[in-house]
């Protein structure tokens, strides 16, 4: 059996912490930020993480996560 790959997008977006849960930066932090508020601003810095239901769908995408 050959290996599986990795789905390349998912790679470069998700990571796994060492319990297995999978983490991820919330979007909209990278440009046109002076009309952003500032309370949409100071959560999009912080890493989330994944919600459970999604966790499995991404678990696919990354079989050697």
């Amino acid at each position: 059996m050959p290996k599986m790959k990795s789905h390349s997008g998912a790679k470069k977006r998700f990571s796994f912490t060492g319990t297995g849960k999978v983490k991820f930066k919330p979007a909209k932090m990278r440009h046109i930020l002076t009309k952003k508020s500032q309370k949409m601003k100071r959560k999009a810095r912080k890493i989330e993480i994944l919600n459970a239901s999604d966790t499995r769908q991404v678990k696919g995408l990354l079989p050697y996560g």
